[in-house]
């Protein structure tokens, strides 16, 4: 476990209707993250889930839109972006955070945001959760929606 992250613990998310987006770009790396996204639902025992794939990250946030807008508890979106030689990686990473933070804002639906942003291939297999990564970000991205959704569920206000 990396400093400062949490050790969440997910229970009570067995009911929740789950949404998993993901993009198609870099495919060892997206099979990674795919792989720790159904071992975290698995683990938390959840069984209605719908996973949905896009083209790349920049189609994250209408696609969790379209996902919100159905009745989803929680939505995942996973996706990598490799920093290249010319803004496009600025661009594509900021519509997608920004996209995806409109959807969890306007909708009060939990995002689990699993877009690794990366400098280089190698920065994105270390947090793909493969056989030698380091970190496992389709699992803790998923996790992390989960857990919110079942925080937000029984939140009750006054």
């Amino acid at each position: 476990m990396r400093d400062g992250a949490p050790s969440l613990q997910v229970e009570g998310a067995g009911a929740l209707q789950v949404v998993v987006i993901a993009s198609q770009w870099h495919a060892t790396v997206m099979d990674g993250l795919l792989d720790g996204a159904r071992r975290a639902l698995a683990d938390a025992v959840v069984h209605d889930v719908t996973e949905l794939r896009v083209p790349g990250v920049f189609e994250l946030p209408v696609a969790a839109a379209r996902a919100a807008s159905t009745g989803a508890d929680a939505i995942v979106t996973l996706g990598v972006v490799i920093r290249g030689g010319t803004p496009h990686f600025e661009y594509v990473c900021q519509a997608a955070t920004t996209g995806l933070t409109l959807v969890a804002q306007r909708t009060g639906i939990p995002v689990g945001f699993g877009v690794l942003t990366c400098d280089d291939e190698q920065q994105a297999l270390d947090r793909a959760g493969l056989p030698g990564s380091a970190e496992d970000k389709g699992y803790e991205a998923t996790q992390a929606a989960l857990a919110t959704a079942v925080t937000l569920n029984g939140y009750a206000p006054h």
